[in-house]
């Protein structure tokens, strides 16, 4: 089988620690191909991690070209890469040795396919957490209805000429940039499944160092924006409760209580089982700790 080049996009907020492990985790990569990584710089200057470099393998640093954020950044090194394959990671984030190897695998034996995802490990602390994805192929109706969060952008492997003509680049204008693997992952399922090797080829680090860690109010923001984007939602009760209770929980935690109750009784009238705007709702209404709810479900290894 033919190994052609890929590319990597490692958009970073100048985190050097972490960048390099990143980083080292690509350039180590067993994949037989060429592997081109590009870190893109977002409001930084741009400072390579000084790591050997070896055959069939580069590395080069560029500032984000565009809109400042990790949508920014991610187009950036879409635009600038050189090769039809392009996998993205995040700098808190590290692969598997076998990453690229078994994802271009079913790349190649599935041609049709725009997106390969995989499995993850979940690193909090000292606790990890195995997080497979429900199914190997991902269907629009299923990522509507489960976000499925095992499916991580540290995860994935597109074709690049898919992205860029037909389902289009990461959104700038989602606010903060929150949401934009999802948003890229219904954009990309609702032309072609999306493919899933289901075993664990990355670690994902979940920790205050995060980016978005306990930006509440930027959770609902992006969350309102992809409600509003994908309409889709509204036609199935049970997804709309959910993206509704997601954003309730968000509002209660961030202390818009009011608007927490709103969203809540909103999100439980489509689904009076759904368990999150019922949390959502006791938080709005001062019955529980909304941090206390967050290192409950923490523990179990999950994200809320």
């Amino acid at each position: 089988m033919q190994t052609p080049p890929v590319t990597v996009v490692v958009p970073t907020h100048n985190r050097p620690e972490l960048m390099q492990k990143a980083v080292q985790s690509v350039l180590s990569q067993d994949y037989a191909g060429d592997i081109e990584v590009i870190v893109v710089f977002d409001a930084c200057d741009v400072a390579l991690p000084d790591i050997p470099v070896t055959d069939r393998r580069s590395l080069r640093g560029i500032p984000n070209e565009r809109t400042r954020g990790l949508a920014g950044g991610r187009n950036t090194g879409i635009m600038n890469a050189s090769s039809e394959f392009i996998a993205s990671l995040d700098d808190d984030d590290y692969w598997f040795a076998d990453k690229l190897t078994e994802q271009m695998r079913v790349m190649q034996q599935n041609p049709q396919t725009y997106l390969v995802g995989s499995a993850m490990l979940v690193e909090r602390g000292e606790a990890t957490h195995e997080r497979l994805v429900p199914v190997d192929v991902v269907h629009h109706d299923q990522l509507l209805h489960d976000r499925m969060a095992g499916l991580h952008s540290s995860s994935f492997l597109f074709r690049r000429s898919a992205l860029v003509d037909k389902i289009g680049l990461i959104d700038e204008e989602l606010p903060a940039s929150y949401g934009e693997d999802y948003d890229v992952l219904l954009r990309t399922a609702k032309l072609s499944p999306i493919l899933v090797v289901n075993k664990p080829l990355l670690t994902v680090r979940w920790s205050g160092q995060s980016y978005f860690f306990g930006k509440w109010l930027t959770y609902a923001d992006g969350l309102s924006y992809l409600l509003e984007k994908h309409p889709d939602f509204a036609k199935h009760k049970k997804s709309h409760s959910r993206i509704n209770s997601q954003i309730a929980f968000a509002l209660a935690a961030g202390k818009e209580h009011a608007r927490a109750r709103r969203m809540a009784l909103k999100a439980l009238k489509d689904n009076p089982l759904n368990i999150k705007a019922a949390l959502a709702l006791a938080i709005g209404c001062h019955l529980l700790s909304a941090a206390w709810v967050i290192k409950t479900v923490q523990r179990m290894g999950k994200g809320i």
